[in-house]
């Protein structure tokens, strides 16, 4: 048993030891009396406290409604110490009761007015107030009307939304490509994209890619494969140069992508350049394996690309030895002396 399931376990059998003492001393009737008092108690002191915070903001009107509910809490609080007119504790539990409950529902349409909240969504739609009726339609289920909601109120990320929970992929794709149409963010191409491969509609979630792609190029490689995937290689092949492009880029400041371009070089059956990308990324993965044995399994790797089979086991030997010698290490430093043994 933990130390908190402990201590709960304690402070429970305290609690039922005090009520079994309090009934012991006066009966059932001074142990109602107390809960009473208590509880009672512990609100009031809470009300009070957000009451002076509510003042001390100068909210003076929520200020006002709390100090009335004080008022009739340290009423309850009275009758309950004083033990008289108990028709009325119960009348004033009852109406914190139905305030908690009042507010609970309330809370759960914070957009919505007193008497919205009585209408059907339809009428609200019939009286322009398409904000509230697409709170209404989302509460019922009905997405499809809720989304008509948004895109009324020009809300199209709402509206994207909406028609994704109703299970319209397309049309919440649509709504991306519209607003990166507009807002020329990036963002929406990527939302649209995952839309459209949701939708089954894959030429157009490849399109989409493609066009995040001309901004991110790093992407261009997904956009390869995704056409690979769907069978047109000229579009791939147009998309592996692109990527390739990239890499090449980047590897003149990073050499570790070195690898990626070889493997594209190699791809679209430039020998030479992969080749000399190859080499490359072999020069850049010795140097870090001087500092870092664990480089040792990409110069393995990058004899594979070269064709050096003795020399990249040898990298993969220094490799295993090293993996070795951790894992020897990480085994001993885990053998603690046995709690209790005597040494």
């Amino acid at each position: 048993m933990d130390r908190l399931k402990a201590y709960l376990i304690a402070f429970i059998l305290v609690v039922l030891g005090i009520a079994a003492g309090v009934v012991w001393y006066g009966g059932w009737k001074l142990l109602l009396q107390v809960i009473l008092t208590l509880g009672f108690l512990g609100v009031t002191l809470m009300l009070l406290f957000f009451t002076g915070l509510t003042l001390y903001a100068e909210s003076w009107k929520y200020g006002a409604i709390l100090a009335v509910f004080t008022a009739i809490s340290g009423y309850g609080l009275y009758l309950s110490a004083t033990w008289q007119r108990l028709n009325v504790v119960a009348g004033i539990i009852v109406f914190f009761i139905a305030i908690l409950a009042f507010g609970i529902w309330y809370i759960s349409e914070p957009d919505l007015g007193l008497v919205d909240r009585f209408k059907s969504p339809e009428s609200l739609e019939r009286a322009g107030k398409y904000k509230q009726a697409a709170r209404k339609y989302e509460k019922a289920g009905n997405y499809l009307k809720a989304a008509e909601m948004y895109e009324r109120l020009g809300w199209m990320e709402s509206a994207a939304w909406a028609y994704e929970k109703a299970g319209k992929y397309e049309k919440a794709a649509e709504i991306y490509e519209q607003l990166y149409e507009k807002e020329k963010d990036t963002y929406y191409l990527k939302e649209a994209h995952e839309y459209w491969k949701k939708a089954g509609n894959m030429d157009r979630a490849a399109k989409a890619l493609e066009k995040y792609a001309e901004e991110e190029p790093w992407f261009w490689e997904d956009v390869a494969k995704l056409y690979e995937e769907l069978g047109n290689e000229e579009k791939a092949r147009e998309a592996w140069k692109k990527a390739l492009e990239y890499y090449q880029k980047e590897a003149q400041e990073e050499g570790v992508f070195y690898e990626d371009v070889g493997n594209i070089a190699r791809k679209l059956g430039r020998e030479e350049l992969a080749r000399e990308a190859y080499q490359r990324f072999l020069e850049y993965c010795l140097k870090e394996a001087e500092a870092d044995p664990m480089w040792w399994k990409h110069v393995a790797e990058a004899y594979d690309y070269l064709g050096e089979k003795e020399k990249a086991e040898e990298a993969r030997r220094k490799y295993e030895e090293y993996r070795a010698k951790i894992m020897k290490a990480s085994e001993e430093t885990s053998k603690f002396p046995e709690e209790g043994s005597q040494s």
